[in-house]
């Protein structure tokens, strides 16, 4: 009997062991599930296949974001309002691919933490500060292309200023900072006790489900809704401009292979290059390029050209050269309503559920495909934002292949 007793004795000890580890978390919130860490769960060939995937999204999100720092530095063409927000977007998203990723990857194979804590909450800081101000850096490129489409004129009047999207930079990253940083310093402070073992590196507020609702709210939610509104905004215009040409004698240019031509690369020693249908907005005017292109468009014509009918062909050719301009804006802002969603829907939404049902409710491995996912976010956006403007493509090219560019460039002048 007394064998017996110490038996059960034994087997509930154990019992609570296996039940009572605390929890780990990873940055931004990745509050982890599972009591066992994936080096008990995995075999050794699936630890190694998922240390290099993580590796490789580390490296794809450092280069392409540098890629993108690199050309802004050297290419003075891109240097006008809109594109100063790529480059602040570049630079939250290679910060994640050079300091969250290599820190977070030991941490999310072993299970265990073992840095320290100082720098634990430097990581937890980073973490939080870079991927929130990689989201509101989406809000204001989206804000900044609503803008360019819907007030043209009041948009195209402000290209020279360029202390207004300064503010709006340093902006981003006050708000950001804002919005989780005082909860990490602070939160066992206030609360008097800290929650986190010694071996983990997680926010102390993993565990309270009101302000994970309200945080995910500010850094989700409304960012989602605010690049959504400006998408169906965006399209709305287009159509009502679409309906309102219809009802005109002007048709949009039927080819743009003649304007993509003379618009693909800058001409030497000219400041700034011809607007493109691809990029985001147009600094200024161009009136003589313009009609250089109306003249190729047009259609041949035996008789004399009347200033009347030059005018009116060069009006409607601006017209529907800007309406395929913000064609384009409109569809790659579709893109990055997509892509925002799909990476960062999955992980806000079972966070909100974790929190609600005390971590009980989500398996580790699915909250860490959702985590991953949230990353994969900040390599995707250099291909999502730069890679779909020309100007971008062409200072690409000109670092990566400059004998290919030179070879272009004096094919096409």
């Amino acid at each position: 009997m007394q064998l017996s007793s110490q038996t059960e004795l034994t087997w509930i000890h154990n019992m609570h062991n296996s039940t009572a580890e605390t929890p780990h978390t990873a940055g931004t919130g990745n509050e982890t599930l599972s009591t066992q860490s994936p080096s008990s769960e995995f075999s050794l060939g699936v630890l190694v296949l998922l240390a290099f995937l993580m590796v490789l999204l580390a490296l794809v999100t450092i280069l392409g974001n540098i890629l993108v720092i690199l050309a802004f530095i050297m290419d003075r063409n891109l240097r006008h309002r809109s594109n100063y927000f790529f480059l602040n977007l570049a630079i939250s998203d290679f910060a994640v691919g050079a300091f969250c990723m290599p820190l977070y990857i030991p941490y999310s194979l072993t299970g265990k933490w073992y840095l320290g804590r100082g720098v634990c909450k430097l990581w937890l800081v980073m973490d939080y500060l870079l991927c929130t101000a990689s989201v509101f850096n989406i809000v204001l490129i989206s804000y900044d292309r609503f803008l360019s489409v819907t007030k043209a004129v009041s948009y195209r009047a402000q290209q020279g200023l360029t202390s207004n999207p300064v503010v709006k930079m340093v902006a981003i990253w006050v708000f950001a900072f804002l919005l989780y940083c005082p909860a990490i310093l602070f939160w066992e402070h206030v609360a008097g006790h800290s929650v986190v073992a010694a071996d983990q590196c997680y926010a102390e507020f993993f565990d309270n489900w009101y302000f994970l609702l309200c945080a995910s709210t500010l850094e989700f939610f409304v960012p989602l809704l605010s690049v959504a509104y400006f998408n169906m905004h965006i399209f709305h215009d287009i159509q009502r401009r679409q309906r309102h040409s219809s009802t005109q004698d002007c048709e949009p240019p039927r080819s743009s292979s003649l304007s993509w031509r003379f618009c693909f690369l800058p001409r030497p020693g000219a400041s700034s290059p011809p607007s493109e249908a691809e990029d985001s907005v147009s600094s200024s005017p161009r009136p003589k390029k313009e009609s250089l292109i109306t003249e190729n468009l047009s259609p041949s014509r035996g008789n004399s050209v009347t200033p009347e009918n030059d005018f009116s062909v060069s009006f409607c050719s601006r017209t529907g050269s800007k309406l395929q301009q913000d064609k384009k804006i409109a569809k790659s802002l579709a893109i990055i309503v997509c892509a925002f969603a799909i990476c960062w829907a999955p992980y806000t939404l079972l966070m909100i559920i974790r929190g609600a049902c005390q971590e009980t409710c989500v398996h580790n491995s699915l909250y860490e495909i959702t985590f991953w996912l949230l990353w994969l976010n900040s390599s995707l956006n250099p291909f999502l934002y730069s890679l779909c403007h020309v100007k971008f493509r062409m200072a690409f090219m000109k670092i990566l292949c400059p004998k290919k560019f030179a070879t272009l460039r004096s094919g096409f002048f």
